[in-house]
């Protein structure tokens, strides 16, 4: 097989349509030998009897659903392991990343790049409080990782067939894939384009679900946070000294009274947050290490397709 397109799936029955009609023709312009791998995670709605319907009619259209739903990440990687092509390419089902870009994709895999990934340069799709924190989280994340994600690279990306296998190489359970494809390294280049709206149907992305996605990709490609919080215990520590230092010298040489009710509570409450905040950064690898130590399969697969 010379083309995988891995696209995961949930509840996205009204969208489906669209995505079939723009991305076959793409394909059979790069490569008639392509298959479409559509990985069903959990839907509840149309989506697997649709998708069911397409793969009796065509043989390429291929599907592996899931027992239940267990996040984009896990449908990835059970995409990234069924597919059999030489360059696999991993699409959301939303529209926003255009099927057309694969052209270009197509070329850079055919000079060499083993990973070829698109770059937002225009996301005025999105909302504003989505791309600023978008963009916060790159720089915050390129600044503790020691392997740093190009900004504005999403999932859609073309991978060759030894990045594919060099990723399955990583046993982890809990899978930031952007920091995985990064990870590995090999030749890689970015393709620029421009951000769309979703063609139809809902987000499944709420703020809250971005932000444990965030701080869950954060903690698992770097240790740097419990570091940081090793040196901030330093500094305080070292600020407390010298304050209590500076309260005994007024006190002895000006008899100045020590300060009463209002700054202990301002220091017990600080020094508290503090603490319940480091706890909290000492929880999120402890939670890393719970998951991993169950050593539980990504995922399950319930049903395969024309595979």
């Amino acid at each position: 097989m010379d083309l995988s397109v891995i696209v995961p799936v949930f509840n996205e029955s009204e969208v489906l349509p669209q995505l079939r009609a723009r991305l076959e023709p793409v394909l059979s312009s790069c490569t008639p030998d392509y298959e479409i791998l559509f990985i069903n995670d959990g839907s509840t709605d149309g989506t697997l009897p649709l998708l069911k319907t397409w793969a009796h009619q065509d043989k390429r259209i291929k599907i592996i659903s899931l027992s239940r739903n267990f996040g984009k990440e896990a449908a990835v990687t059970a995409g990234l392991a069924a597919g059999s092509g030489r360059a696999v390419i991993i699409l959301d089902a939303d529209l926003q990343d255009p099927p057309e870009l694969i052209h270009e994709f197509w070329k850079k895999f055919q000079e060499g790049y083993d990973n070829v990934y698109g770059v937002r340069e225009n996301r005025s799709a999105d909302s504003f409080l989505k791309r600023t924190s978008a963009q916060a989280f790159y720089k915050f994340y390129n600044r503790l990782s020691n392997s740093s994600i190009p900004y504005n690279a999403g999932d859609y990306r073309l991978l060759s067939r030894r990045a594919v296998n060099a990723v399955l190489a990583l046993p982890e359970r809990e899978r930031f894939m952007k920091g995985l494809f990064s990870w590995v390294g090999y030749k890689s280049v970015a393709v620029p384009f421009t951000r769309e709206k979703r063609a139809a149907g809902k987000t499944k992305w709420s703020y809250w679900k971005l932000w444990n996605f965030a701080l869950n990709g954060l903690t698992a490609s770097t240790t740097l946070p419990l570091k940081l919080w090793t040196y901030f215990g330093l500094v305080i520590s070292a600020a407390s000294f010298l304050f209590a230092a500076w309260t005994a010298y007024k006190k002895i040489v000006f008899g100045n009274p020590v300060s009463g009710y209002t700054s202990i509570m301002v220091a017990i409450l600080f020094f508290s947050g503090v603490q319940l905040i480091s706890l909290g950064v000492i929880g999120e690898y402890l939670s890393h290490i719970f998951h991993e130590v169950k050593q539980r399969p990504a995922y399950f697969i319930d049903e395969k397709i024309n595979l």
